[in-house]
């Protein structure tokens, strides 16, 4: 197996203090934190430890040989016009660009489709080094005013600001600590509703490098040209501080509809406030600090509800309620006895959206084996109208509204860098025809293919797995082959094209695999909850069953089979080495969550024990020690592994400014396998290589820079090739 300077060279790990006073007692079982000093980033201690593995990190990357022809290979194919599908407020239509290498893509306005385009927004701007991201936008209903929201070096602290699109000019607004909101305007356009959290007692100079726990959300309403101090609060509760909400006016602008959220499921309450029975309007509760009148449709976290239109009071619903697939419903809101089924549950397939569009007509996206159909049903009866044509892919956005004659979809696919079809329904037979197609120069399709199988896991599932590789290539075990996993939070892995991946496909002969295991939603709830909580195992049997299918069907060896996933996925790869070292030659974990044990501790980790558990109930306790990262690294020689002595190559990947999944998690596991495997043994069998890549200004993976993900390619990529002894070929 490869290594930096040879297999007998063992890296010279910077020596790290450990704690053995810290010792927590989980229901009468001692467990040992002897990096607990690591949860406090602003410590010297902490800085010291980061700026020596980063100080190592490079030292071992400065020896991987393609580190720089990955880098300009990336750059060479990321180097093209990328376009967003378009969408109309008021009179003019608003869509997002990126030429090629700009940090950010940059908002335009035009009149018409066809009319000159004019930059609206340009993040660029806002930072030289492109750390300044947007990571949400609303427009009013008639196109006068933008308000949107940025966020800075990854953090998921967001400041809300608006703009007057006529003048192009950014109002005096400012809105601090929003984080996990969306914007949304009352159709008059005084003004809109978002969410935050309480300003910090002691306001962070640099926010979102603190581990601080999110708590006592609320929803505000903000009208325009005032002072934040003034917004009126429209909804909080405080007795249940951990509950997040989000408000949004409904399409017809007659209704304010509340959902709130206990974690990550997808469950939630809804509650719905009519704005014409507000005497005052909302800035009447302004003067009597009042919340505004919510009434309870849904007041238990039973299932899913997602308004997807209502004529008056009747409303359509998307929900999950005794349909893990999903299905739409409806009801009179005012008399809410009566539910009627209007779209069954599919038997196979998951009912991933439904939007109305052209008055009376849904636009409808099903999941088939994780592969998105398209289908224009009747609004009233659910009947089927119109398939739309579509290749083997997914569809990765849809613009539209139901006043919109005209539907714009976005897709893409392992092999498809993007193509905007424009829909128009008034027509007998609706045709899917390209409105713009995203090119990669260099990149021709027909030198790969893309396969999918189905693996039989350790219990008998099958799991969905896509193959990507050059085309017709030979199964004697000898290619170098990247596995890529997530598998939590109902969250699926569709078919998406990546430049990284068509470099290490087209340059180095590299097989590059996408395993759809069991938590994420690709077969919906009941596949989700299968990968949750107590069930959590089998996610990591799913991913090493992929893993060994890939050996024994001549794809490639257990010394060339590197692994890689981030945030839960990240804790996928860790897990998986821990229970099998003997399996990999590489392992890459992004943003991990490692200390399952103390998770919910920090920022808005108290969200995923509807996914994980939590250590502080006994019986969850007991799942979680079972794989937690943290608290499982063997040493493989001292066990029964016949193909291992050693771990693994690894590099556990976090940033600073990550305060989703706060860096503590990776930097306690780094120092972990480093002492046990390494540093606390004379003569090691551990030779391979384990480091950290910690970046700076960079968050959980929202909003970083072109430059910073490229920089971020080339530094795994080739400290993965160099593991695995893959080459590079022009």
């Amino acid at each position: 197996m490869g290594s930096v300077a040879g297999d007998a060279a063992r890296l010279s790990y910077p020596p790290t203090r450990r704690d053995n006073s810290v010792v927590d007692m989980y229901h009468g079982v001692p467990v040992a934190d002897p990096y607990r000093w690591l949860e406090d980033p602003e410590s010297e201690d902490t800085k010291e430890f980061v700026a020596s593995q980063v100080e190592l990190a490079e030292s071992v990357l400065a020896g991987c040989f393609d580190r720089e022809n990955l880098r300009r290979e990336v750059t060479r194919l990321f180097d093209h016009p990328r376009h967003g599908a378009p969408f109309r407020r008021g009179n003019k239509y608003f869509y997002f660009h990126n030429s090629g290498l700009q940090a950010q893509s940059v908002l335009y306005v035009q009149d018409s489709l066809d009319g000159e385009a004019e930059v609206l927004l340009d993040p660029n701007a806002l930072s030289k080094d492109g750390t300044v991201a947007l990571s949400t936008y609303s427009v009013s209903k008639d196109g006068k005013y933008i308000a949107y929201g940025l966020s800075e070096s990854g953090s998921d602290w967001v400041t809300i600001r608006v703009m007057n699109i006529a003048d192009k000019q950014t109002l005096s607004d400012k809105l601090s600590w929003v984080k996990f909101s969306s914007i949304s305007w009352t159709h008059d356009g005084k003004g809109f509703f978002y969410g935050r959290y309480p300003a910090p007692r002691e306001v962070e100079l640099d926010a979102g490098t603190e581990t601080n726990i999110n708590l006592n959300h609320e929803i505000y309403y903000h009208v325009v040209g005032s002072d934040q101090s003034e917004d009126i609060l429209c909804w909080k509760d405080p007795e249940h501080p951990k509950y997040s909400f989000g408000a949004s006016v409904t399409e017809d602008g007659k209704y304010i509809i509340l959902g709130t959220y206990e974690g990550c499921d997808p469950v939630n309450k809804l509650y719905y406030c009519e704005i014409c029975t507000l005497p005052q309007g909302i800035e009447g509760f302004k003067e009597t600090k009042g919340m505004l009148p919510f009434v309870k449709l849904i007041d238990n976290f039973d299932a899913q509800y997602h308004v997807v239109a209502n004529d008056g009071d009747e409303f359509t619903f998307l929900t999950n309620r005794n349909a893990p697939k999903n299905k739409l419903v409806r009801v009179d809101i005012k008399k809410p006895e009566l539910w009627t089924d209007i779209l069954p549950e599919h038997e196979r397939d998951v009912l991933e959206s439904a939007d109305a569009v052209n008055g009376n007509q849904l636009l409808v996206c099903y999941m088939s084996d994780v592969k998105h159909i398209l289908q224009i049903r009747d609004l009233v009866t659910g009947n089927l109208l119109h398939k739309l044509p579509l290749e083997i892919g997914s569809v990765s956005e849809i613009s539209c509204r139901r006043e919109d004659m005209d539907v714009f979809i976005g897709f893409t696919s392992f092999l498809s860098p993007g193509i905007i079809y424009r829909c128009n329904l008034t027509s007998a037979i609706p045709e899917m025809k390209i409105f713009r197609e995203i090119s990669v120069p260099g990149f021709d399709r027909t030198n790969f293919e893309v396969k999918q199988i189905f693996v039989n896991s350790k219990d008998g599932t099958k799991i969905p797995m896509f193959i990507m590789s050059k085309r017709d290539i030979e199964l004697d075990g000898s290619h170098p082959t990247l596995l890529y996993g997530y598998g939590g939070f109902n969250i699926s892995l569709t078919p998406s094209f990546s430049v990284s991946r068509v470099v290490l496909c087209k340059n180095m002969g590299f097989v590059v695999c996408v395993a759809n295991i069991r938590g994420g939603g690709e077969y919906g709830e009941e596949w989700h909850k299968a990968g949750a909580r107590a069930m959590k195992q089998n996610c990591f049997d799913d991913f090493i069953a992929c893993a060994e299918l890939l050996i024994s069907a001549g794809y490639t060896s257990y010394r060339q089979l590197c692994i890689e996933g981030g945030s839960n996925g990240g804790l996928l790869i860790a897990a998986c080495v821990n229970q099998r070292p003997d399996l990999f030659g590489c392992a890459l974990a992004h943003v991990g969550v490692m200390d399952m044990l103390r998770f919910h501790k920090f920022t808005i980790g108290h969200a995923w024990t509807t996914d994980y558990g939590c250590s502080d109930n006994e019986e969850e306790f007991h799942w979680l020690i079972k794989y937690s990262p943290l608290h499982n690294v063997r040493r493989p020689w001292e066990q029964s592994f016949v193909n291992c002595c050693q771990y693994p190559a690894i590099m556990l990947l976090t940033a600073d400014h990550d305060d989703r999944v706060v860096p503590l998690h990776s930097l306690k596991l780094l120092a972990t396998l480093q002492y046990v495997l390494c540093t606390s043994i004379e003569d090691t069998p551990q030779v391979n290589p384990i480091i950290g890549r910690i970046d700076v200004k960079s968050g959980h993976g929202a909003g970083r820079p072109t430059k910073k993900m490229i920089d971020e390619v080339a530094d795994r990529y080739s400290f993965m090739a160099n593991m695995l002894d893959a080459s590079w070929t022009e």
